[in-house]
């Protein structure tokens, strides 16, 4: 029988739930916030159930011997290295859907609070004084809500709002025109212009490198005066000390947060700051979220540890097992594939179409297409918010097309797989294929052949073809002391244009990445990580 430990405050549900499934269970909440006793125990237990508070580090999991799934309780896996659980076969799992109402609920609760001074009025009135002159509030009917991020709880804002009759405009680079107009709400293609227009702005959007601190003084001072921000998604997207002074110099006339850069906050410039309304991270404490994730987690949990099934895995692939030999390379390649344009792709995707040529067309290729789909999107939505199983529902939400299409063999390859890629300004393919002894390679990007094998750190450049650009491009990274691993190009054709992918040993910051775009050869530079190659 199969031992599960939940280390975290989880419903009593979801202990039920593992007993009928036959799992044997211990409830330990406590352990959540002891790592020491959690490590001296771990060890004893195939599947650990968590929330927020138990933190599942690299050692922790030295010593998790016979662990092979960890369920988080929730959307969000900060607390959880999933590298390292990867690397040890451990399934990491999460429940993408269950806290979506809770948290809009949250946002659009913070708002009227906000909007009506509600919890200093209430303080007030405690106190037994009855300051009705001073708590003048503002109506939201016919307000304009800026709702920046349009995904699954965005889009449940933006109808609680419109039925509060207030104007929904969004700003969401990966937003079509045709979601938008599902959504009834205005699409806007730059975050300035939601700012200077919004009464309301509300975030709704995970913390990645593109987000961290995507509301900085610069952009706080382009919001629209006497304006109020919501922030009931991640903290680290608002620069805090400059809202501070916002909210001190009355430029805006409010805000409420959730959550914080850091947490638990304890302490932040916006405590003493006027007409702040804060939280605990409450987005999803309710006794329906809470209930619902924790029979999720439960309910996932148990049916992979009793019969092999694997549902909402953030790092394994949906497979039978005697699917699973056979495709795993393949799966691995279209991870590539799809981080490849995902890490390239800035505008809206309209449409993924994914070519499968040769042997691999005969293949089961849902999983294949969850995996390219899934990998893809995880640049833009950010660690925790689409899985394998979640991927063609985001797609949809989303507003994406997605095609597959099986071909015979042909050309030098006699099995690939192609990505194609269409934004609302262009349209991009990337091709990979598998080596007789397993490893993926890149073979063709935008048409251009090339040979390129994986690494962890590489630079994707278009470029011009012309002399002296493999030089000037090598200067360069000598003078930003990164080394060359390896160097692929490809070009169109003579003086057209070209492309290189280099692997290289170190990590590029935006400085770097400035000065190779700065070259007079270059057209466009990115860097891209492939986690999966990490050691």
């Amino acid at each position: 029988m199969p031992k599960v430990l939940i280390s975290d405050k989880l419903s009593d549900a979801a202990v039920e739930i593992f007993r009928q499934a036959g799992v044997e269970v211990d409830f330990r909440p406590e352990l959540g916030k002891d790592p020491a006793a959690l490590a001296r125990v771990i060890g004893d237990y195939d599947g650990l159930a968590i929330r927020s508070a138990t933190k599942v580090t690299a050692d922790l999991l030295d010593h998790a011997k016979n662990l092979r799934v960890i369920g988080r309780a929730g959307i969000g896996v900060d607390n959880v290295d999933s590298p390292a659980a990867s690397a040890k076969g451990i399934v990491v799992m999460n429940t993408p859907f269950g806290n979506s109402i809770t948290t809009a609920e949250h946002a659009i609760a913070m708002m009227f609070a906000l909007a009506r001074q509600i919890p200093a009025a209430d303080m007030s009135t405690r106190a037994g004084k009855w300051e009705k002159n001073r708590f003048l509030g503002v109506e939201i009917t016919g307000k304009t809500l800026g709702l920046v991020g349009a995904g699954n709880i965005g889009s449940v804002v933006a109808s609680r709002a419109i039925g509060l009759k207030m104007k929904v405009i969004a700003y969401d680079p990966f937003l079509s025109a045709e979601r938008a107009q599902a959504m009834g709400v205005t699409k806007v293609d730059e975050i300035e212009d939601l700012l200077e227009k919004a009464d309301f702005v509300t975030l709704h959007l995970p913390k990645t490198e593109k987000t961290a601190n995507l509301l900085s003084a610069e952009r706080i001072a382009r919001m629209k005066p006497g304006a109020r921000l919501i922030n009931c998604a991640r903290g680290g997207l608002v620069d805090e000390v400059a809202l501070a002074a916002a909210l001190e110099s009355g430029h805006l006339a409010g805000a409420a947060l959730d959550v914080f850069e850091v947490e638990p906050a304890t302490d932040s410039p916006l405590f003493n700051a006027p007409n702040v309304v804060c939280t605990p991270h409450l987005g999803a404490a309710t006794s329906e979220a809470q209930e619902n994730v924790a029979l999720q987690v439960a309910e996932q949990m148990s049916a992979y540890l009793m019969v092999g099934a694997i549902s909402n895995a953030l790092n394994a692939p949906s497979v039978t097992a005697e699917e699973a030999p056979v495709l795993k390379p393949w799966i691995e390649l279209c991870e590539l594939l799809g981080g490849f344009a995902g890490q390239v792709t800035d505008n809206a995707i309209k449409e993924i179409e994914v070519e499968f040529v040769g042997d691999v067309a005969s293949m089961n290729l849902r999983p294949l297409m969850a995996a390219t789909t899934a990998s893809l999107l995880l640049p833009l939505l950010g660690e925790g918010g689409v899985n394998m199983v979640s991927a063609p529902i985001k797609a949809r939400e989303m507003g994406i097309k997605i095609s597959e299409t099986r071909r015979d063999a042909q050309g030098a390859f006699g099995s690939y797989i192609r990505l194609i890629v269409t934004t609302e300004k262009q349209q991009r393919a990337v091709a990979g294929t598998i080596y007789s002894d397993g490893r993926p390679c890149f073979i063709q990007i935008k048409g251009i052949n090339l040979e390129a094998e994986p690494m962890p750190n590489m630079l994707y450049t278009t470029n011009t073809d012309m002399p002296g650009f493999i030089g000037a491009l090598g200067t360069q990274l000598g003078a930003l002391n990164i080394n060359i691993a390896t160097f692929a190009l490809g070009r169109a054709n003579k003086a057209g244009e070209a492309i290189a992918l280099i692997g290289i040993d170190e990590t590029l910051d935006a400085a770097a990445l400035a000065a190779i775009e700065a070259l007079p050869q270059v057209r466009q530079a990115k860097y891209l990580r492939f986690a999966r190659y990490s050691s």
